[in-house]
């Protein structure tokens, strides 16, 4: 059985957003904006699929008309699939406005082929949806019914309705081939060394010389358990035991998948239908019960229990490959201490807030590293440089100085210093290409200074524009 939605998109939009009258949706291709989807009140006045929207605002001026959703119409339509699946298992999306199911075992569930075709007529038109339904004993004949006619013939149907593209039943009418019929009639091995072997395949998958198997979509998998108490609780302990008994087979889940879990809620319901969730989210996947379990144990302390809990779900909302780790002789790798140690600290100030220096390519001090989240930036390469970098650099903060020499006395930060070693210069070029303020007064020469009162500090000195500054501390 084939199912085609003729007006998908449109009958999307208009099943929560009625219009009385000519409806269109649109959407830009080429630099042109052009009718994609509408209503039968639209075709009615003269307007088609392609057409220019100018075109058609100027002979309909009361179109009601919206940009298309293309990624809302997939989603529509696996919904679409999902209901499908009342009448049989193995329903397949076909293009992207059609399904395809196969009702071979099915059909007399229903009273049979016809009753079923009836309690689909019913239910579409309910949903607010065009629907034309083809049936057939192969998946290219129900197709070709579904969109050139309905209970027709198959050889009285045109070319096209072998799935054909468009020059190449341009071409076979030009032949005088303009049904099935004809086609099936005509010596096959002049029409494959012409057309190729693709229209000889569309024309035995219709007929049932050669097979065509309908896929269905595998429906995602659901990671989320859920445990029903015979008697309520409300001790902290209990939640976290049963928390744990949860755990432990979610993760199972998990494993069979090759998965790990970023972020997980457990909901806890009270005998008086009140819910509370208890949000939890990790710095790196996991899937180890033990791992995971102590970090709920902030949350579920504030859970109000109320007159006791009756229920407790489970579910990894965010989840993130996790292929199994080979195991060598030199033991495992390091088992994530990090990790729950960043995620207890980010239950608590948040893991964006928990953040990690992260090598740039850049030559210029001050862009030579990136801050990032450290749940979602893992360490990488290194700080590679000839000369070393102080542990901490700050704006450059100007001091009384003459001369392109390191002062043997100087102030800085209303401490009187006294150079006693003093290592460089290392000339440091502006980025050209890029337009920094806080180089535009040129190259830098940078000192390492080892002052008598044990400050070491990292300073340069402007040429272009004679002064010394101070930028950072060595540790």
């Amino acid at each position: 059985m084939s199912l085609w939605f003729p007006r998908l998109a449109s009958d999307r939009v208009l099943r929560t957003r009625p219009v009385d009258g000519p409806f269109a949706l649109t959407l830009t291709e080429n630099n042109a904006n052009r009718l994609y989807c509408l209503n039968d009140a639209a075709e009615r006045q003269g307007l088609y699929r392609g057409m220019s929207f100018s075109d058609a605002r100027a002979f309909c001026p009361d179109l009601v008309s919206l940009p298309a959703r293309p990624d809302l119409d997939r989603r529509f339509l696996a919904s679409l699939r999902r209901w499908a699946t009342r009448w049989c298992p193995w329903v397949g999306i076909e293009d992207r406005d059609g399904l395809v199911l196969n009702i071979t075992g099915s059909a007399h569930l229903f009273g049979g082929e016809a009753a079923m075709v009836r309690d689909m007529r019913r239910r579409f038109p309910r949903a607010g949806m065009t629907v034309r339904i083809g049936l057939g004993h192969t998946r290219g004949a129900a197709w070709a019914r579904a969109h050139y006619g309905q209970g027709a013939a198959l050889a009285d149907l045109p070319v096209a309705a072998l799935r054909l593209d468009a020059d190449t039943a341009t071409r076979l009418a030009r032949m005088g081939l303009r049904t099935i019929g004809q086609l099936s009639a005509t010596p096959r091995a002049p029409l494959a060394r012409r057309f190729g072997a693709g229209l000889l395949v569309r024309l035995d998958q219709a007929l049932g010389d050669q097979p065509e198997q309908i896929d269905p979509v595998q429906e995602p998998p659901h990671y989320g358990v859920r445990l029903t108490l015979p008697e309520p609780i409300g001790l902290e302990s209990d939640v976290m035991a049963a928390a744990g008994r949860l755990l432990d087979r979610l993760c199972d889940k998990l494993r069979d998948q090759q998965a790990g879990a970023r972020g997980l809620v457990l909901t806890v319901r009270r005998v008086d239908s009140h819910a509370q969730d208890v949000e939890l989210r990790l710095a790196r996947p996991m899937r180890d019960p033990a791992r995971i379990l102590p970090l709920f144990q902030r949350g579920v302390a504030k859970v109000d229990a109320g007159f006791g809990i009756d229920q407790i779900r489970l579910e990894a909302v965010q989840v993130e490959p996790l292929p199994a780790e080979q195991i060598t002789q030199a033991g495992r790798r390091d088992p994530g201490r990090l990790d729950d140690l960043i995620t207890r600290i980010g239950t608590r100030v948040g893991l964006e807030n928990v953040q990690r220096f992260l090598p740039a390519d850049s030559h210029i001090p001050e862009r030579s590293f990136t801050i990032a989240p450290a749940a979602h930036a893992q360490p990488q390469g290194g700080w590679v440089s000839q000369n070393p970098r102080p542990a901490r650099i700050f704006p450059p903060e100007p001091i009384k100085a003459t001369g392109n020499r390191p002062p043997e006395r100087f102030r800085w930060r209303r401490m009187a210093l006294t150079t006693g070693r003093a290592t460089g210069p290392e000339r440091i070029a502006p980025e050209w290409w890029l337009d920094d303020p806080n180089w535009r007064s040129g190259i830098r020469d940078y000192w390492r200074i080892e002052t008598r009162e044990g400050r070491r500090l990292w300073m340069f000195y402007t040429p272009q524009n004679p002064g010394w500054f101070v930028q950072g501390e060595f540790a």
